[in-house]
């Protein structure tokens, strides 16, 4: 790689941030706080303002059935504060390519010069083939789809989920609440293996059969049927589901077709190093779409979750005005996921040796903690409603903490909620 500071003014004052997402926003905000008082053009493909993607699965769906009436839109900041941090918006129309030689990007027949760049524009949902046209289909990943969702709940529909990651899980849950009818389809034997491991992922999905959602793991989707709008979905073993509204969990694909061509280095995403640089100088990645070194962890990792995402931003942002004083970002990675009454969380990397539970029964408890480990290190850990413990088990994982003391305070946290227990009976 050349020097990231190379063919870079002596001090940028144009930032353009390409991806009106959570980590978007956020590099225009830590630009605006590190003192950043040039230009700052923030392009987004959608016409909204940025939002926050998790409630769109979660209480932006479910609202209406506490009886609270329909949430409104998840927005970030209304138009007036982005003003005031003196963003120039360019919405609702997509970038289409990246001069890196001349610095602009181009944004529909625009051209947009930048000094430094933050890309984050995140991934887009993987579709099913044959689905075109078909209404009652969609993914779950922007405003308007889970605006179409919400809508096709509300009026009853009998819901297929294709994908039993969490998002999926997360509306099969609230459809459940509703007292709607819901299917996952899964085609793998066990659910969510990439995301908890083997074992946990197995007990996690068991919550679904206990709450009247049925799982059929194993067996793919041979067609989506209907007569322009989706009527059932057909099984690789035969089964044929009845379906009024069918929502495709079955991945994403970083967003980057249009940086074909670009210079950069694209595979699984944009590949960074430990301080979200491109290779390209001024040329910085975040969020979904960056592929970059996770010194903490020491792996090449991709993530696609809240937390990394709103850091990341920041990070880019800093690290692009400021390439002489770039820092490493490094992180333990934390997602959490609601369904039904529970919250399961999970920190660190499921890519483990050894998987042990030391809380809690999956079987018929309703919370439970696994902790795991690679070589003689705490890798990562899972709690279902374990609140309260997740975040002490990452510290731990960020310092880079032992097996050894993982074990001892698991049982320190154990003999801790006996004590409380007895206490409380007492």
């Amino acid at each position: 790689m050349v020097d990231s500071t190379s063919r870079l003014p002596t001090q940028p004052r144009r930032l353009v941030v390409v991806g009106a997402s959570l980590a978007g926003l956020r590099a225009v905000e830590a630009a605006r706080k590190a003192g950043f008082d040039g230009e700052i053009v923030l392009v987004g493909a959608e016409p909204h303002l940025p939002y926050d993607r998790p409630p769109l699965s979660k209480a932006f769906l479910d609202r209406a059935v506490a009886g609270e009436g329909l949430a409104p839109p998840p927005y970030f900041r209304t138009a007036e504060t982005m003003c005031e941090l003196g963003v120039e918006l360019r919405l609702g129309v997509p970038a289409s390519g990246l001069d890196t030689d001349r610095r602009v990007v181009l944004v529909g027949d625009e051209e947009v010069a930048y000094d430094a760049l933050v890309i984050a524009t995140g991934a887009q949902p993987r579709m099913l083939p044959g689905v075109e046209g078909l209404a009652g289909v969609h993914a779950l990943r922007t405003l308007d789809d889970s605006i179409a969702v919400r809508e096709a709940l509300e009026a009853g529909a009998r819901t297929v989920v294709v994908g039993a990651g969490f998002i999926g899980s997360e509306v099969a849950a609230t459809a459940r609440k509703r007292g709607l009818e819901a299917t996952i389809v899964e085609a793998l034997p066990t659910p969510l293996v990439r995301a908890t491991g083997r074992e946990m992922g197995a007990a996690i999905a068991a919550l679904h059969e206990r709450n009247g959602t049925t799982l059929r793991c194993g067996t793919g989707v041979r067609a989506i049927e209907g007569d322009g709008r989706v009527e059932r979905v057909v099984l690789e073993d035969g089964t044929t589901i009845p379906a009024d509204l069918v929502v495709v969990g079955i991945g994403v694909v970083p967003s980057v077709g249009w940086l074909a061509g670009s210079g950069l280095t694209l595979d699984n995403g944009i590949v960074c190093d430990e301080n979200l640089w491109t290779g390209v100088p001024g040329v910085y990645a975040a969020g979904d779409v960056a592929n970059w070194v996770n010194p903490l962890l020491g792996e090449r990792q991709r993530m696609e979750n809240w937390t990394a995402a709103a850091e990341q931003g920041a990070a880019a942002a800093r690290n692009a005005l400021d390439p002489e004083h770039a820092r490493p970002y490094g992180t333990v990675p934390y997602f959490w996921s609601d369904w039904y009454d529970v919250r399961i969380q999970f920190v660190g990397s499921p890519d483990a040796d050894e998987v042990l539970l030391v809380d809690g029964d999956p079987d018929g408890g309703s919370r439970w903690v696994a902790l795991y480990r690679r070589s003689d290190r705490l890798i990562g850990a899972l709690t279902v409603n374990g609140q309260g413990e997740i975040m002490k088990y990452r510290g731990q994982i960020m310092k880079r903490g032992s097996w050894a003391d993982a074990l001892v305070f698991a049982e320190k946290r154990r003999e801790l909620a006996r004590q409380k227990a007895a206490a409380a009976a007492g």
